[in-house]
């Protein structure tokens, strides 16, 4: 029985994985930083934020990560990190 349930669990972690898009980050200075994201999480969060995030949400999300989930990002590479995201994948400016 636990033999199945483990064969069952495989099938579908990689179906899963299958599923998921290949989401490549755009050029530029920070991006080698924004790339370790992935050792916690999958890059889709990046684009899927970006209409949301200006600088002070991207650095704010980063610190959350960071504090709360523990991710092995160092302090100072923050706003490095948060500077690429904006630059990148920030919230459009409202029209005027």
């Amino acid at each position: 029985m636990k033999s199945i349930l483990a064969a069952l669990a495989l099938l579908i972690a990689q179906g899963a994985l299958a599923q998921e898009s290949k989401i490549v980050l755009k050029d530029g200075p920070g991006k080698d930083k924004a790339q370790a994201c992935v050792a916690c999480h999958s890059l889709d969060y990046i684009p899927m934020n970006s209409r949301f995030l200006d600088k002070a949400g991207w650095t704010a999300s980063v610190n959350k990560m960071i504090n709360v989930f523990g991710a092995p990002i160092a302090k100072e590479d923050v706003d490095g990190i948060a500077t690429y995201l904006a630059a990148h994948y920030g919230k459009p400016a409202a029209p005027r």
